[in-house]
């Protein structure tokens, strides 16, 4: 196995930081962004588009990282990340804008299929598990510094925020010194490995990191527009994001026992009971700061959802097959905030999608309780084998 030093696992832990930030840096100051790019009647499209670019360019990613290998193909998606993203403050108008946002969905495509595949290839067994949930507090540790800095940006220039992306070229310096570059290994199993017996469970999983991106998202996207109709600065509204994220970073901490003590299934049911009670508070909530436990809420929600569907993608999939189910899980992923966008068209006050979101989220978790026994048998199943 190939070794990595530390400096070169902190990169791309640090690299994963990206995957969130695509779309969030500029979400603090998203009205202002929207109005003088010229775009203010689809604010939204700005944050979601690089998630339908992710499910557009994914499968392409993964190709690109056949050919020319893990390193090569991480490279190239930081430098268009930075490119890509940063250059967004110069284009105007729905068309070039639009494309630029799409692309840099496939940069990050190649940026998040390279940075997971080099964990793999470095790290196996105990410590790949380590450093897969290390990689999810990692994104949701992002969240909080960059909505926070984004927000603080936002509130001196509108436009500085994009400059954020530029992080992306000094990771790139960072991958190019501290990540060694090695070759890939054909595994012939790989082909010829038969299906998955648990494809029930993995759909469900897949269904459920779904609905939960849409769901936080459709918060993430509404939140500033609310934020703004009652007068609060950028700055606020970062603040009061990266704060939903620090409490999800805490949540994550806290997923694990939590799933050992009542099961994932029902962790999981837990938290979409915690996204419908922080849209439900949002739905009510005469001002800010009725609205904190709301934020308790959500990021309850989504630090004990995202952390644990990407721990049962893993322990559900056979490694013969386990790269092709986290790549479709994180098209799964991008797919939820994509259509997130869709949840602002919805008729009536920006108070009626949050309680149509608390509605929606309360029905997806009495739904995956009623039918959770897919899962229930696989992870017995699965489990079992990895003692074995």
């Amino acid at each position: 196995m190939p070794k990595i030093s530390f400096s070169g696992g902190l990169t791309l832990l640090m690299v994963a930081c990206l995957t969130i930030m695509v779309g969030c840096v500029i979400v603090p100051g998203l009205p202002a962004i929207a109005e003088q790019l010229h775009v203010a009647n689809a604010s939204g499209w700005l944050v979601t588009l690089p998630a339908l670019g992710v499910v557009l360019f994914g499968p392409l990613a993964g190709k690109m990282t056949d050919k020319i290998g893990l390193h090569r193909t991480l490279c190239w998606g930081l430098l268009l990340y930075g490119l890509l993203g940063a250059g967004g403050a110069l284009l105007r108008g729905y068309l070039p804008l639009f494309f630029d946002r799409l692309l840099l969905g496939g940069a990050t495509a190649m940026v998040m299929t390279s940075g997971t595949g080099l964990i793999s290839q470095f790290y196996q067994g105990s410590q790949r598990l380590k450093m897969i949930a290390l990689q999810g507090m990692s994104i949701e540790l992002g969240g909080v510094i960059f909505l926070f800095i984004g927000g603080l940006l936002a509130g001196t220039y509108w436009a500085s925020p994009f400059g954020l992306y530029l992080f992306a070229w000094l990771l790139l310096g960072m991958v190019l010194v501290c990540v060694p570059r090695v070759k890939s290994e054909h595994n012939p199993d790989r082909v010829l490995a038969p299906p998955s017996r648990s494809s029930g469970a993995v759909r469900l999983t897949l269904f459920a990191a779904l609905a939960s991106m849409i769901i936080f998202f459709t918060a993430v996207i509404l939140l500033p527009l609310y934020f703004a109709s009652l007068g609060a600065s950028s700055s606020r509204t970062g603040m009061f994001l990266s704060f939903i994220s620090l409490v999800a970073v805490c949540a994550a901490a806290l997923m694990p026992r939590v799933s050992q003590r009542v099961s994932e299934p029902r962790t999981l049911a837990l938290a979409f009971a915690c996204y419908g009670l922080g849209m439900g508070i949002f739905s009510i909530a005469p001002g800010i700061m009725w609205m904190l436990p709301g934020a308790v809420a959500m990021g309850c929600g989504f630090g004990l959802s995202i952390p644990l569907v990407n721990h049962l993608i893993v322990m559900l999939s056979p490694v013969h097959l386990r790269g092709r189910y986290l790549a479709r899980l994180s098209m799964a992923i991008f797919s939820g905030q994509f259509l997130a966008s869709f949840m602002g068209y919805i008729p009536g006050s920006l108070s009626t999608i949050f309680a149509l979101a608390a509605v929606l989220a309360l029905f997806v978790g009495v739904g995956l309780l009623l039918i959770r026994s897919p899962w229930t048998k696989s992870v017995l199943a699965q489990s079992g084998n990895q003692s074995s």
